[in-house]
């Protein structure tokens, strides 16, 4: 238009040189070595492209779907996997098709409208108010509405950080507990308390994380198949001890200064009086989120309604009351954007796979472990993965770097199959505790100041290792229960 200017579009690098640089290194120099003996040219070219793309998510060299978009598009272009298969390749687009990624797509839409309208921090409020009085009841009052609202959130960042988070801060403000010298007077245990519970719950559900359904899906690729029921029925009762443990166990060897917090719960009274009565869109999502809990525990196996269905049919309430509209969805970017990357990490996944990489892989991992009995070597496998955590920024990255050797290393020396995927599953997220850049809430959480690096570290360490006794002993005692072992 006249008298109108065009600003010209500033370009630059959508990458980090240094981390896609490493990648390239990476990828070329494995790429470059001679194949190994049982192993085809398009296992080791999809190993080598895998492990650059995990090593340029690892080094942020770029967001994880623009990593993933490259890795998809070198993926077509090498015929690695072509876009229309041949008899035994795996299709460069056949990763969008996959039910379980439409789940937590969908999973992650359904925990909009929880947050968008304040079904969330009602729930969190009003756990607060009847339990808040002592601070130990504060954090089971986190705990129980995070499990709660656990199922249908299946993000821990949104969950911790967006809904727990706030509550928290405002606990910490109310009996002027600011980071420094007053830090240990409240913000401190509760901050790495929430981090915690916040893992726990992750674990419980499927649909708590987005990690879960990526487990799910890997596990089929070893003939395991982890349905919700399976994975909640698995999880319930050392989920549950977790629960009422740990946050005790925090408690105990990192106390907070106050220890009674009468005027928290008479906050969130007064909080949850100005919020006034539950809305008609509140209700409507409750009873939404009523019938998909149980269409996700029973229905596939009552009405034969597969999990994915059955979210579908959630959305589509939501859509039809107008709690959600068509708008909403397209602009949930998070939700795309996470849809994408896994659904381009699924089909490099089933490619190594399919291609025999990962039996390789596995077959040198079981043979470390070998000469132990299957109890000994799972011991040993659960340990590395567990601890290995710390060498990455994302839960994403390190189940897609290691959980399907090391679920096929585990079979391998004679685990019970359902035992290695779940077992290994559980571990990938209550892992995401161990530092405050695993994953989840706790960059937020550690990032309110209230806590060092070494008091964060220490705390979670010494909790780590009451966490694996709970879910590998009592937690195995009850699959042996069940049957599984």
């Amino acid at each position: 238009m006249e008298g109108k200017t065009i600003a010209p579009i500033e370009v630059k690098m959508g990458f980090k040189w240094q981390g896609l640089l490493l990648s390239v290194i990476v990828g070329m120099a494995i790429w470059l070595i001679p194949i190994p003996e049982g192993l085809s040219a398009k296992a080791w070219g999809m190993l080598a492209l895998f492990v650059a793309t995990i090593v340029a998510i690892i080094a942020k060299a770029m967001p994880m779907g623009a990593a993933t978009l490259v890795a998809l598009v070198i993926s077509g272009l090498t015929g690695l996997t072509p876009l229309s298969p041949a008899k035994g390749e795996v299709g460069m687009l056949s990763g969008f098709s996959n039910g379980t990624i439409w789940l937590i797509a969908i999973a992650m839409f359904l925990s909009r409208a929880v947050i968008k309208t304040g079904l969330g921090k009602r729930i969190a409020l009003y756990f607060v108010a009847r339990f808040g009085k002592k601070m130990m009841g504060v954090a089971y009052g986190i705990a129980l509405a995070d499990v709660v609202i656990g199922p249908g959130i299946p993000s821990a960042s949104a969950r911790g950080g967006g809904i727990m988070y706030p509550i928290m801060q405002s606990i910490a403000d109310a009996y002027d507990s600011k980071p420094g010298p007053t830090a240990r007077r409240a913000g401190a245990f509760l901050a790495i308390a929430v981090s915690q519970i916040d893992t726990i719950v992750c674990t419980m559900f499927l649909t708590a994380m987005a990690g879960n359904p990526l487990i799910a899906e890997l596990a089929k690729g070893q003939g395991v198949e982890i349905t919700w029921m399976t994975w909640f029925l698995g999880a319930i009762v050392p989920g549950v001890i977790s629960l009422i443990l740990l946050p005790y166990f925090v408690y105990l060897i990192y106390p907070p200064e106050l220890k009674d917090t009468p005027k928290m719960a008479e906050m969130a009274r007064e909080e949850l009086h100005n919020m006034g009565p539950m809305s008609k869109a509140e209700w409507i999502l409750a009873l939404d989120f009523i019938l998909l809990l149980f269409l996700w525990t029973v229905g596939d196996l009552v009405f034969h309604i597969p999990a994915t269905v059955s979210a579908f049919i959630g959305l589509v309430i939501l859509l039809l009351t107008n709690i959600m509209s068509w708008k909403n969805i397209i602009a949930e970017t998070t939700a795309w954007d996470t849809m994408f990357w896994f659904a381009v990490l699924v089909m490099m996944a089933n490619a190594l796979n399919k291609y025999g990489a990962i039996a390789w892989i596995s077959s040198h991992i079981s043979s470390s472990v070998g000469a132990f009995s299957w109890p000994v070597a799972f011991t040993i496998l659960v340990l590395v993965y567990f601890y290995t955590r710390y060498f990455f920024a994302s839960a994403m990255a390190h189940i897609s770097a290691m959980y399907l050797a090391f679920v096929a290393a585990a079979i391998a020396v004679g685990t019970p199959p359902i035992i290695a995927a779940l077992g290994l599953g559980y571990t990938s997220t209550l892992s995401m505790s161990l530092t405050q850049y695993a994953g989840g809430p706790g960059p937020a959480l550690y990032g309110s100041g209230y806590n060092s690096t070494g008091q964060w570290w220490g705390v979670s360490f010494a909790t780590s290792i009451v966490s694996l006794i709970i879910w590998f002993g009592v937690g195995g005692l009850w699959m042996k229960l069940l049957g599984w072992w």
